[in-house]
């Protein structure tokens, strides 16, 4: 009875229109007011006991250095980069698209940065180039996807601080099954260019000035490499590695290329400062519900349950992916992690599933809802800078996200596509 009325007042307030991170408080101020007002002053020690974690200062770092790199004008080096090997093919434009998103969800570690920055120049230009427009928005949205799998990423480090994971080995765990999303996606892309007859760009292959163009865009290709590789090396943990990331784009933004103002920079700050006070927001309420559910003993239930099924580990990932995917159409990305870790993740560690594997397969599941009506926030963004329609967006992305469908399957068939770097290089 309890339990019903804790998840009946979040349905309610979820349907008022009330932000996640509010329902998920309200819902369970009411299950204390109702059913254990003695323990009313669990709800404030609760509240910042979820954000207090040394892991979690990487998390504003991480958005920060996003944020610098947006402001440093990398967007253009790294387009014109990528035109210089896959423009001169057919749909360049579309694979340029693709390619960008790979290298740039390496560094600002957000589909919805990725989305924002890489559409804003490539959607218009595709569009006048003769590429639909639903196309442009649709290839854009999916293929920012990347930006939740590829390191750095900012909901892995949100999974890394809730399961207690090593945040290195979620960050190689995540490398494979990011550039398989890629490396599918270009196929496809390709493919759809050929039957549509896009066009083809004019690219110069002169060797010396394929050589500068190499050279110029060097400082941004080894960004991933540095932030990435401290904390694998053991050389920085990662909250150090995201504060010289910090470090890294200032410089670069200051001294390099020369686009980084003070008016950008404080900006710069800013933003990153509402971000992260939005997610702490979603952190700290959410600690509270997951508190209740763990008082009602919902995930040991759960486990209790799926364990009872007898399902072997790929059946029982193959479930959870499902719910995942579900899941990630109705709740924004921060918070569904928050929720769905402490309710599954009990399940899969007993059914011998690596919380490394189970992460990458929770953040990769999110990042399709990500791009799915109704909340898909990369569709937002990706609506505020095209002019078109959500419903739009999603039917020009549809068949790209086949390729994260793709990857997510051979993720849970394949497990060591997640397990094999973090085994080697961090046993």
């Amino acid at each position: 009875m309890s339990l019903l009325l804790l998840l009946c007042s979040l349905a309610v307030f979820l349907l008022l229109g009330v932000s996640v991170a509010y329902s998920l408080g309200l819902a369970a101020l009411t299950w204390f007011v109702c059913i254990r007002p003695e323990l009313t002053v669990v709800l404030p020690q609760r509240l910042f006991a979820g954000m207090d974690s040394y892991a979690l200062i990487a998390l504003p770092l991480f958005i920060l250095m996003g944020q610098l790199m947006n402001a440093s004008g990398i967007t253009s080096r790294l387009i014109g980069f990528c035109l210089l090997f896959v423009g001169r093919l057919r749909g360049g434009l579309g694979l340029v698209n693709v390619a960008a998103s790979m290298l740039f969800g390496g560094i600002s570690g957000s589909s919805a940065s990725d989305t924002a920055s890489i559409g804003s120049v490539l959607i218009p230009e595709m569009e006048s180039r003769g590429y639909p427009k639903t196309f442009a928005a649709g290839i854009t949205v999916a293929s920012s996807t990347m930006g939740m799998i590829i390191p750095p990423s900012v909901p892995m480090v949100i999974y890394a601080v809730t399961a207690q994971v090593s945040v290195g080995k979620l960050f190689l765990g995540g490398l494979i099954p990011g550039l398989l999303v890629g490396m599918l996606q270009l196929i496809l892309v390709s493919w759809t260019a050929r039957r549509r007859s896009y066009p083809v760009e004019e690219v110069s292959k002169a060797r010396h000035e394929v050589r500068r163009e190499v050279v110029q865009s060097l400082y941004v290709l080894i960004m991933p490499v540095f932030v990435v590789g401290t904390v694998v090396g053991g050389v920085a943990t990662a909250t150090e590695s995201a504060a010289l990331g910090v470090l890294y784009a200032t410089l670069i933004g200051f001294f390099v290329t020369r686009h980084l103002t003070m008016t950008k920079f404080v900006d710069a700050l800013r933003s990153a400062a509402r971000t992260s006070s939005l997610i702490m927001i979603i952190i700290a309420f959410s600690q509270v519900f997951i508190w209740v559910l763990a008082y009602e003993r919902v995930p040991e239930t759960i486990a209790g349950y799926v364990i009872s099924l007898g399902l072997s580990p790929v059946l029982m990932m193959g479930l959870i992916a499902a719910i995942v995917l579900l899941a990630g159409t109705f709740i924004d990305v921060s918070p569904a992690i928050l929720l769905l870790t402490p309710v599954f993740l009990p399940a899969a560690n007993q059914a011998g599933v690596s919380p490394v594997l189970f992460g990458v397969v929770l953040v990769s599941g999110l990042a399709v809802g990500a791009c799915t009506p109704p909340v898909g926030n990369c569709l937002n963004v990706c609506s505020a800078v095209s002019g078109l329609k959500i419903g739009d967006i999603f039917k020009g992305a549809s068949l790209f996200l086949l390729a994260n469908l793709v990857v997510l399957f051979l993720l849970i068939v394949f497990p060591q596509l997640v397990l094999e770097l973090p085994q080697r290089l961090m046993p």
